[in-house]
């Protein structure tokens, strides 16, 4: 056997592997993630390495192959835990083990640290003022204001004292070493606002706060499962506004004092200021942030800090899961149903299962929570594999919204053409009167949804990607694939007709009807054009929060998880945008969408109110969603799953090739295809036949396409996929290995890619 062993871990080296020889008495610890030590260059010099993949072919003459000197005894660090994940990783998702691996250390070595230099005296304080004594008579005017300084204060900051002083390095150069000395400390970045801190700060440390009967119920029963060394994944199913946080938090609370760090997940980047500044103020300085907004230093910084045992506690989404806490003792994992913990890039991981892989590697605890927990998750609680806990009533003064369902068509045949049904208008009125806060959630950014002409039927698309471009009000389409902008038209260009105009809303349409029909009120919008610049979400949730603004308008991002309690009224406009999205998951992801703005309204001691627009209200998500019966949308969705053989009930595999000619890419597909049939046949018991659906894992996998994908072409790039379905997940990753391998070995789209997607969570 021979070891792939990377001798350098940093995301700019991963490409750098040496290969060795392993040696008889070695293999049974010689494994992937392990360290070891390993003769390097061409004298004796002997380094530490990390394997990071075994194989049985040499890549040289096997004589000229060196043996690994040594797996060190106990010698399982962060660094071997994560490069185990990440091969972990590789092989459950589908990626190249460098691309894994960039995944779990994302931060370059090559960043440069800040630090911190101070001028201090290496000479008694009676010979300092000789120096002083002796530069005033020789008119050395800069070294006498320095000495006088270091005789005032005794310790002066570097960078400070030049500018200050008026002093040059080269002013210094005569006195160090002999007077004075020029010491540095490594300063971090550190992410949290400076004002935050100061202001939590002046606060102090908050009070623990009072859990009630259910909450303590489940957060002592955790803590003891805990303590008793049982690390069994739990569910927290919690209504909005049942106080899911403070049960975090005081699990958080035992496990720190254990001595143990933690990892809080959070889907959205625009969380993370309200999060923060939460545990911030319970948990003090121990805590810290990683997002992607962060500047690649202030990331690394956060590794650091986090590896030296310098913080306890990370906060952020998705990539925060991979901090190198080296005594992780807890994963949190709050609004476990968001879409944004399924990676859309290579390696396309899911942060559930990842996290609990993480978790059985260092013995750590996993714990989910969410008003609207994934189907698949849900399932897994009630088969027992997760303990499910449930929290069905809100915390404190808050109660439950009324729900109204107005239907869009009897808004119509009443020549009521606002995007405001009567009701909402009057509701807003009335609450903009009591000067209580309005939020406004569509699922749609821009202008518009689309450009059309009415008279030919002509849709105006992107060039580069097949679709359709969209509208924003400063006259541009913008493609929001690829990023694609051009002028809009005043001729459709296909019949010279004036008739072409933008379909469909968005938040900024939105917007403009609040201020025609509401002109006193005060407005922000929160969506993904406003929140560009790296503190957007933060400006634009503080002077919401602050009452600076009457009515909210956004997307997605302000119905999750914000709270604000003087929101009193939340109006949901077009519920059923994301109802007939050609995915699986449509219904689900509408029922959490409707029922997680709903439960922004009436968070304080308030009554609130929701209004759900909708063409649809008969259908069963919306009902359910107005009902705020999490219970009967899954026995209904998982029915629909099961009918279907849609994840959870089977798991899906797509394979996605791309390629600049559509012909190639139709070719490779098939070609796919093809390979999966002979690999499969030569796998499958003989004389078997069964179908998808059957009980047991011998069912026939079920293959569909290869089809032009749903976002046919992107960026100039043609897309079709082929699918794979099956009960067993295992089947479909030991299929998932051989097509690999065949790709390795023929590469049938060179220039092109093949991707892999389990249980997708975008439609392809």
């Amino acid at each position: 056997m021979y070891a792939d062993i990377i001798v350098d871990i940093s995301s700019e080296n991963l490409d750098k592997t040496y290969q060795y020889r392993i040696p008889e008495e070695l293999a049974g610890r010689a494994v992937v993630g392990a360290p070891v030590i390993i003769p390097f260059g061409r004298g004796t010099r002997t380094i530490r390495g990390y394997i990071v993949g075994l194989s049985e072919e040499p890549k040289l003459k096997p004589e000229k192959i060196k043996p690994i000197t040594a797996v060190p005894e106990g010698g399982i660090v962060i660094e071997s835990r994560l490069i185990s994940l990440a091969y972990w990783i590789k092989q459950n998702y589908g990626a190249s083990m460098n691309e894994a691996l960039r995944t779990v250390i994302p931060v370059k070595k090559s960043v440069k640290q800040q630090v911190a230099r101070r001028i201090t005296a290496v000479c008694t304080r009676e010979e300092l003022t000789r120096e002083y004594e002796e530069a005033l008579r020789k008119k050395y005017a800069a070294r006498a204001r320095l000495l006088n300084a270091l005789l005032l204060e005794g310790s002066l900051n570097y960078e400070e004292t030049l500018r200050s002083l008026n002093l040059t390095a080269a002013a210094l150069k005569p006195l160090i070493g002999r007077v004075i000395q020029i010491e540095g400390d490594t300063v971090f970045r550190n992410p949290i606002p400076e004002g935050v801190r100061e202001t939590l700060a002046n606060q102090g440390n908050c009070p623990r706060h009072v859990l009630n009967e259910r909450q303590q119920r489940i957060a002592d029963s955790i803590i003891k499962d805990y303590e008793a060394g049982i690390r069994k994944p739990c569910l927290i199913h919690g209504v909005t506004g049942s106080g899911k946080t403070e049960v975090y938090m005081e699990i958080i609370d035992a496990v720190v004092k254990a001595g143990y760090q933690v990892i809080m997940l959070i889907p959205e980047i625009a969380l993370t200021y309200q999060t923060v500044c939460r545990f911030y103020a319970r948990f003090g300085e121990r805590v810290s942030v990683m997002n992607s907004r962060m500047s690649a230093g202030e990331r690394f910084d956060q590794s650091v800090r986090a590896k030296e045992g310098l913080i306890d506690i990370m906060i952020g989404p998705r990539s925060a899961l991979f901090t190198p806490f080296p005594k992780l003792g807890l994963i949190i994992m709050d609004e476990e149903h968001e879409g944004s913990y399924k990676s859309e890039m290579p390696p396309k991981y899911h942060a559930r299962e990842t996290a609990i892989e993480r978790a059985r590697q260092c013995g750590a605890m996993v714990v989910m929570g969410s008003a609207t927990p994934s189907i698949e998750a849900y399932s897994r609680a009630v088969k027992g594999e997760y303990t499910l806990y449930r929290l069905p009533e809100r915390a404190g003064a808050g109660t439950p919204p009324s729900v109204w369902v107005e239907d869009l068509r009897e808004e119509l045949k009443a020549k009521n053409r606002s995007i405001f049904s009567r009701r909402l208008r009057a509701m807003m009125e009335d609450r903009l009167q009591k000067k209580q806060q309005i939020m406004l959630f569509i699922n749609r950014r821009g202008f518009a949804g689309f450009v059309s002409c009415r008279s030919c039927g002509h849709v105006m698309k992107c060039p580069h990607c097949d679709i359709s471009l969209t509208s924003h009000n400063d006259g541009s389409l913008v493609c929001h694939y690829c990023g694609h902008r051009q002028s809009a038209p005043k001729l459709c260009p296909e019949c010279g007709s004036p008739y072409i105009a933008g379909f469909g809303i968005g938040t900024q349409k939105v917007e403009a009807m609040v201020h025609k029909e509401f002109p006193g009120a005060r407005v922000v919008r929160m969506d993904a054009d406003t929140t560009r610049t790296k503190e957007g979400h933060e400006q634009i949730l503080k002077a919401f929060a602050a009452g600076d603004a009457d009515i909210l308008i956004g997307t997605q991002m302000i119905v999750k998880g914000h709270d604000f309690h003087r929101v009193t009224l939340v109006g949901i406009l077009a519920a059923d945008l994301s109802l007939y999205a050609s995915d699986y998951r449509a219904s689900e992801r509408t029922f959490e969408l409707l029922l997680q703005a709903a439960g922004r309204a009436g968070r304080g001691s308030l009554a609130g109110d929701v209004v759900i627009q909708t063409y649809h209200p008969e259908h069963y998500s919306i009902q359910a969603a107005a009902r705020g019966s999490y219970e009967e949308f899954y026995h209904r969705e998982m029915a629909y799953r099961r009918m279907l053989g849609y994840p959870p009930a089977s798991h899906i595999m797509v394979v996605l090739v791309g390629a600049k000619q559509e012909e190639k890419a139709e070719q490779t597909a098939a070609a796919v295809k093809e390979k999966a049939e002979e690999v499969l046949a030569g796998s499958a018991p003989a004389g078997r036949e069964a179908r998808v659906g059957e009980s047991g894992t011998d069912a026939l996998v079920s293959i569909i396409g290869p089809a032009p994908a749903a976002l046919a072409r992107a960026n100039d790039v043609y897309r079709y996929v082929v699918y794979f379905r099956h009960r067993d997940y295992g089947k479909l990753t030991a299929l998932k290995d051989s097509l690999e391998e065949w790709i390795e070995n023929v590469n049938p789209i060179s220039g092109g890619s093949i991707q892999f997607d389990f249980d997708p969570m975008v439609a392809y």
